[in-house]
């Protein structure tokens, strides 16, 4: 067991992929020499080789175009998109091509490639680095979701996504980059594509993935200071969900309240919402309840608090689900 913080863990599982398969390349901008803007592929490079850890040109669809030219002969390409918002130009390539080319080959073709991509705010930065776009691939049939919370789902949850036949959008939350935590670099870990009851609960089942994981924990221990037991889910796959473990957390709670960074409408928060409501109905006690960015552009840094959810926001949706006074009801009982 080695105390890591979550972005080294990442590191540490790439190592482990490239030393375990020589058929896993690494591709991105600035991934080599430099080891990426957060050092995640530190020493990757010098150790495995330009041949295996290639820095590519600023050119996202370039990047995937070449990722599927190598899953095609075989190798387990790995692609660091280097913020959330860059991911764009390479959008056609992943939702028109690597998602589909498993179906449009009657299985004939796989495509085992991985890509990771920094997502989220809270870290202060300018336009284009603070996104939460996994919705728009949650959507889209033929892709993997997932995103990890510890350092050791980051290290287990890489070293699967690489392993896997499947392509695997891989979304790592940046702003905890620097969270410590234990790692077992031998453990399995749980299945990357099995929520977490993070913490067990009988009053409010509080679903949230990636970032808001810790904020979601910070909850559950407000919340039972004022005697709410709140049972916390961390979904850690995001397509596909795990709706087994949610249902038995809903059907236990009867209460639902679900959060992430990125804006309602269209959100990974609709689904979850609609979907129990259609298998939990007849136990929900109440309405569930979306706390989320709001539906504007991610704002300038100094603003950014203030769209992120936080600590109160969430404590907010709980006492709307169990029919407290709340910010939409007015404070007073």
């Amino acid at each position: 067991m080695t105390e890591l913080t979550l972005a080294k863990a990442l590191g540490s599982g790439l190592r482990r992929a490239l030393s375990d398969d020589d058929k896993v390349v690494l591709l991105g901008e600035d991934i080599g020499a430099l080891g990426g803007v957060f050092r995640v592929t530190d020493g990757l490079q010098r150790d495995f080789g330009t041949e295996r850890v290639m820095d590519t040109p600023l050119a996202e669809a370039g990047i995937i175009g070449m990722a599927v030219g190598l899953a095609f002969r075989g190798y387990r390409p790995v692609c660091e998109i280097q913020f959330d918002g860059f991911i764009y130009p390479g959008f056609d390539q992943i939702v028109a091509q690597v998602a589909k080319l498993h179906y449009r080959t009657a299985g004939n073709v796989r495509m085992p490639l991985t890509i990771r991509v920094p997502y989220g705010g809270g870290i202060g930065a300018v336009e284009h680095h603070s996104e939460s776009p996994e919705a728009y691939f949650a959507h889209t049939a033929g892709l993997r979701v997932v995103t990890c919370s510890t350092p050791q789902d980051a290290h287990s949850m890489l070293r699967e996504a690489i392993a896997c036949d499947d392509p695997v959008l891989f979304f790592e939350p940046k702003r905890r980059y620097w969270t410590k935590g234990d790692v077992n670099e031998d453990a399995v870990g749980l299945p990357m594509g099995k929520a977490r009851v993070v913490v067990e609960g009988t009053d409010v089942t509080l679903v949230t993935y990636g970032p808001l994981v810790a904020t979601a924990l910070d909850a559950a221990v407000a919340a039972a200071d004022d005697g709410i037991s709140l049972e916390v889910v961390d979904l850690r796959s995001l397509a596909p969900v795990d709706f087994d473990t949610v249902s038995a957390s809903v059907q236990k709670t009867g209460r639902l309240v679900i959060t992430h960074e990125a804006s309602e409408s269209g959100g990974l928060g609709a689904e979850i919402a609609a979907t129990l409501t259609d298998r939990c109905f007849y136990y929900l006690e109440a309405a569930p309840v979306r706390i989320t960015g709001f539906d504007v552009p991610y704002p300038p840094a100094k603003l950014e608090d203030h769209f992120l959810p936080d600590l109160d926001r969430i404590l907010d949706g709980v006492d709307r689900a169990l029919g407290r006074a709340n910010s939409l009801t007015g404070w007073s009982a």
